[in-house]
């Protein structure tokens, strides 16, 4: 029998190897100042809920979410809060944040670490627990993992995936959970299932992690409701669509969740976080985050608090073996460049990956060959070489007709292309221009 897989995708280098077998270690903040802020996920801001001079404690909810497509965020220390001021973030921005005076001391709420028998909650009572707890998706996309618990229809649900892909290269820190806390895996994944009573618990896992699928095997060898699937390691195997093909043979379009073909996803470590929330009474205050590549002393894995500076993490490493011309918050495909490392862990910090050359900057860029490698590279099926041309001419229109919104931005074409062409920069700014002219139109609709 043949590996799972999906059509299309690309092959870069892993560099995995830098930081696999570095079990995670627990990095308590040196500095006195942590950072939260008010986005750290899809949809809207949250709302403080403190001000300066309040006390607070480690896992009180500090911002409650903004609305239904939202999340609230829970402090990771106790102390006083300083001030709720604009930071700067991962993708550059500015963003309003509860500045928190760590005293070092880390007192709790009431109820903080209290086992609960799961089994016993009722569907509503998880689905709560998990609200409160902040809980988003720690893949990198960062939807509220409440609402994706929450289909019109859990009937339907067929399958709840565990993605355990982690295809992006050089982060390792989804890895060493499934080596470390495989426990935890799959009991996270048994309170998801606990919500669905139709539906069947796929753990996937990429075949360059044999430890991480044999482990997992054992675990759930006598559990009828769930298997792991052993993945091709191919990049991007854990985007959404790709492993819902791979894992069910089910497609899936940019009109529908996952929910709409029968399937919730989600990453290896928001499982663990819904079992640490439901089961131990503890929300989402932690990361996992690799710090790797060639630039760093000493690549590693760390548990550590949200709210903390990367700089610390870097610290921690060793520092720079060499100052690196690229660091990026994320991978190499999909991660962002920082022009600083004064910025805090969020829910969506992954890792920071530094690099002492700069391949883009070395490679400019050289006009089109029609070559064809990223039509052939594409997983969504698309012709990025007329995309480009729409966006190059700024033709949202033309953009909307090649199908450009079922872009999902893993940058498989820019990675193969020969030209070295920003493809995933361009249609990334079409794919919000686009977005920005459909809600216009909404409202202006909705004001007639």
């Amino acid at each position: 029998m043949g590996l799972a897989t999906f059509i299309g995708g690309v092959h870069p280098y892993e560099g995995k190897e830098l930081s696999m077998e570095h079990p995670i270690t627990v990095l308590q903040p040196k500095g006195s100042e942590m950072v939260f802020p008010l986005v750290q996920h899809i949809g809207a801001p949250a709302k403080p809920l403190v001000a300066a001079g309040d006390e607070v404690l480690v896992g009180q909810i500090i911002a409650e979410a903004g609305g239904f497509i939202s999340a609230n965020v829970v402090s990771s220390v106790s102390g006083k809060v300083k001030k709720i001021e604009p930071r700067r973030v991962a993708n550059g921005s500015m963003v309003n944040s509860i500045i928190i005076e760590d005293d070092k001391e880390y007192r709790t709420v009431e109820g903080f670490g209290e086992r609960k028998d799961y089994t016993k909650l009722s569907k509503d009572e998880i689905r709560n627990i998990v609200k409160e707890a902040g809980i988003v998706g720690l893949g990198g996309a960062g939807f509220p993992t409440h609402v994706k618990l929450s289909p019109k229809n859990e009937n339907e649900i067929d399958y709840i995936i565990v993605n355990g892909a982690e295809c992006e290269p050089y982060l390792t820190s989804d890895y060493r959970l499934m080596m470390e806390e495989p426990e935890k895996i799959i009991g996270g994944l048994k309170i998801i299932l606990q919500l669905f009573p139709n539906a069947k618990g796929i753990i996937g896992i990429e075949n360059n992690k044999p430890k991480a699928v044999e482990k997992l095997r054992e675990l759930v060898k006598n559990e009828s409701k769930i298997e792991v699937v052993e993945l091709y390691t191919k990049y991007p195997q854990g985007g959404e669509r790709s492993l819902i093909y791979a894992c069910t043979g089910r497609k899936l379009n940019s009109s529908k969740l996952p929910a709409d073909v029968g399937c919730i996803v989600d990453n290896t470590d928001t499982v663990i976080s819904i079992y640490n929330a439901v089961a131990k009474s503890t929300p989402l205050i932690r990361r996992i985050v690799t710090i790797t590549g060639d630039a760093v002393t000493t690549p590693q894995n760390f548990k550590v608090r949200t709210g903390m500076n990367y700089q610390e993490l870097i610290e921690a490493a060793g520092g720079f073996k060499k100052e690196p011309r690229k660091v990026l918050s994320g991978g190499p495909m999909m991660g962002q460049a920082l022009f600083t490392l004064d910025i805090p862990v969020t829910k969506a910090s992954s890792s920071i990956t530094t690099f002492i050359n700069d391949e883009v900057e070395d490679n400019p860029e050289t006009p089109c060959i029609k070559c064809g490698r990223c039509i052939d590279a594409c997983p969504s099926f698309l012709v990025p070489v007329l995309m480009m041309e729409k966006a190059l001419a700024d033709d949202t229109q033309g953009f909307e007709k090649l199908n450009g919104m079922e872009c999902v931005e893993c940058g498989s074409c820019a990675y193969v292309c020969p030209a070295k062409r920003p493809l995933t920069q361009g249609f990334k700014y079409m794919r919000q221009a686009v977005a920005a002219k459909r809600r216009a139109a909404a409202a202006k609709k909705e004001v007639k």
